[in-house]
């Protein structure tokens, strides 16, 4: 599978529910019944695409929220959104 890139729009799979327990997000793959947990930065990222912004706009506005690298955080998200899309959690288009 090719690698997403943060000028793909993402869609979120409907069989995801995503909830915030402490400082972690939580997504629950309905479909397969399995968890997965995002720390406060991926937790962001998912809330942001789940408002509408694009990968690219979710990218800039965690840049200003959180204490990070442009390189670190564009590397973070890439390996993020690759396992995503490989557990059928998002799409790329």
């Amino acid at each position: 599978m090719s690698e997403v890139e943060l000028t793909e729009t993402i869609t979120l799979s409907e069989d995801v529910v995503a909830r915030e327990v402490g400082e972690e997000t939580m997504l629950l793959d309905l479909a397969s019944g399995t968890y997965f947990g995002l720390n406060p930065v991926g937790g962001r990222f998912w809330q942001l695409i789940e408002e509408g912004r694009s990968a690219a706009e979710a990218r800039d506005l965690l840049l200003e929220e959180f204490d990070v690298s442009a390189d670190v955080l564009d590397a973070d998200l890439s390996a993020l959104l690759d396992e995503l899309a490989a557990k059928g959690l998002i799409a790329a288009d």
